[in-house]
């Protein structure tokens, strides 16, 4: 399901580095570097233990100061950017309010239980599914969901190892904004969640212009609405564009700039406007993920996230902030991988 995965640290210049993972599917994210002389800055760890030592080793082998990082900024709570924070010992660990207190919420021990369970139900396979449409009939929703998600979920994340992380979370927080130093260079941190997440951040270094924007942006993919409401994303976006960097290290994805950002606002607006639509009409998030024509973001990775997005809106129509339960979501979408004939 993956692409070949292509993991280098790219030198931005003035002591900027960033680490990326592309072409940027489930997991596979992008950190950041900022060292001025003895000082340094990591923007996000990895998701899993293995993944996230090859980074820092690649970044110790480049540049000295990498051995001595002295804080580490989480743009937000997904594991995927914070899971690998353990190995910065001594770190200082900033995040947004927000994001802290999100982070215990999905532990890495709970997705490697979820792991073991849906690589359990693949190997059951027919008995699995049987046992998935009795639930289903009688309404024991979590066991179904967790059937039908359990092929989408095993091999999405296979090539990660949930066993045994430390969970370190942050040890600094702020709401809104702080503008921290690197040795001589500002850094600012803008809180710019809920969105993708509840404590989303952007870290912008306005001498060279460059912004790391968490998952803020996915470039080339469809971007993914845990949280929302979407018109805080649309706002997010507009924030980026007001900063107008030159260089925009994704969350996940090739190196980018504002005409990224741009193409995603319009992914936002128009998927608001279709929704709404189809919300008006009478159709389930199912129906209207599944109507939705996605056409002109033929090539984004990931479109199965439609589903959430759509779901995310649909609660945005009502006011609803309550989040959904994942292996519903997962379910969701692995049906529509299923419908257009990918699963």
């Amino acid at each position: 399901m993956t692409k070949r995965v292509k993991k280098r640290l790219t030198e931005l210049g003035d002591g900027l580095y960033a680490y990326l993972m592309t072409p940027g599917s489930w997991g596979y994210s992008n950190s950041g570097l900022i060292v001025d002389g003895d000082h340094a800055l990591l923007i996000d760890t990895l998701f899993d233990t293995a993944h996230t030592r090859q980074m820092l080793d690649e970044m110790r082998r480049v540049t000295p100061a990498a051995n001595r990082v002295g804080t580490v900024v989480n743009t937000h709570a997904n594991g995927d950017h914070c899971w690998g924070n353990a190995l910065v010992p001594g770190a200082e660990i900033v995040a947004s309010k927000k994001c802290a207190e999100e982070m215990p919420d999905l532990p890495p021990g709970r997705l490697a239980l979820l792991m073991r369970t849906a690589n359990t139900l693949v190997q059951l396979g027919g008995v699995a599914r049987g046992l998935g449409r009795l639930c289903a009939a009688l309404g024991v929703d979590k066991v179904a969901w967790l059937v039908e998600a359990a092929p989408f979920v095993a091999a999405t994340f296979r090539e990660f190892d949930f066993r045994g992380i430390e969970l370190r979370l942050p040890t600094r927080t702020f709401e809104g904004r702080l503008d921290l130093r690197v040795g001589g260079v500002e850094v600012q941190l803008i809180e710019v969640g809920p969105a993708h997440t509840r404590g989303d951040v952007l870290v912008y270094v306005p001498e060279s212009r460059t912004l790391f924007s968490g998952d803020i942006l996915f470039a080339d993919a469809h971007p993914l609405v845990w949280e929302g409401p979407v018109a805080n994303w649309i706002a997010a976006c507009k924030i980026v564009l007001d900063l107008d960097p030159v260089t925009v290290v994704p969350g996940h994805g090739e190196l980018a700039d504002t005409t990224a950002i741009r193409r995603q606002l319009e992914y936002f607006e128009y998927l608001s406007s279709e929704a709404r639509q189809r919300y008006d009409a009478g159709m389930t998030v199912a129906e209207a993920a599944r109507d939705i024509s996605i056409a002109a973001f033929d090539g984004w990775l990931d479109a199965e996230r439609v589903f959430i997005n759509v779901h995310t809106l649909y609660r945005d129509f009502v006011g609803d902030r309550m989040r959904p339960d994942p292996a519903q979501m997962f379910a969701g979408m692995a049906n529509l991988r299923r419908h257009w004939g990918l699963a």
